[in-house]
């Protein structure tokens, strides 16, 4: 699947921020300002001043609804939760050319709160692939201990571990060592 910088840009953050909840690491990663900030930063989010607790709670609302979108049990049901996601924050489609990147569309009116921002950019970016036949490249890892989540971009949509390096080779090790178990058993 071919998606632009500012897509992909805001699905990374999209998922970045569901898994901040603490369901998916064991303690919530918006537990402050500083975090939030840290969440600003980490995702590279232009124009951010002050944040306050006004914006925490805002952010973790918007973090429920992008999970929700991802949990959808219909592509219906996902379409239901972006349009009430990007008509609450007034969508505003203008093209922008800022810090160094070439010409792309932010949603986002100017003067928008954080949360506003990243619930019209990331919303948008979630309709995207609704609308190219993609929301199945949505998806929780695999692993049993692990419920981050991640948009699977292989060009096969084979993914099925949030980080092959952390989840994938974990439960690839543990199945091996079974396996050499099992046989040295059976010996």
């Amino acid at each position: 699947m071919l998606i632009n910088h500012d897509t992909r840009g805001a699905l990374d953050a999209v998922v970045d921020l569901i898994n901040t909840t603490a369901e998916t690491g064991g303690r919530d990663g918006l537990a402050d300002i500083p975090a939030l900030r840290d969440f600003v930063d980490r995702n590279h989010v232009s124009g951010v001043g002050r944040l306050g607790e006004p914006d925490l709670t805002a952010m973790r609302t918007v973090r429920e609804q992008f999970a929700r979108v991802f949990a959808a049990p219909s592509t219906q049901a996902a379409a239901t939760s972006i349009n009430v996601m990007v008509a609450a924050v007034g969508t505003t489609p203008r093209l922008t050319d800022h810090d160094g990147h070439d010409w792309h569309v932010h949603y986002f009116a100017p003067g928008a709160t954080l949360a506003e921002h990243l619930a019209a950019d990331g919303g948008m970016a979630l309709a995207f692939l609704v609308v190219a036949g993609e929301r199945e490249r949505l998806r929780r890892c695999d692993a049993p201990d692990c419920r981050r989540a991640f948009v699977d971009l292989s060009r096969n949509r084979s993914r099925r571990y949030c980080d092959s390096r952390t989840c994938g080779n974990r439960l690839h090790v543990a199945a091996y060592r079974a396996r050499r178990r099992e046989a040295e058993t059976a010996s």
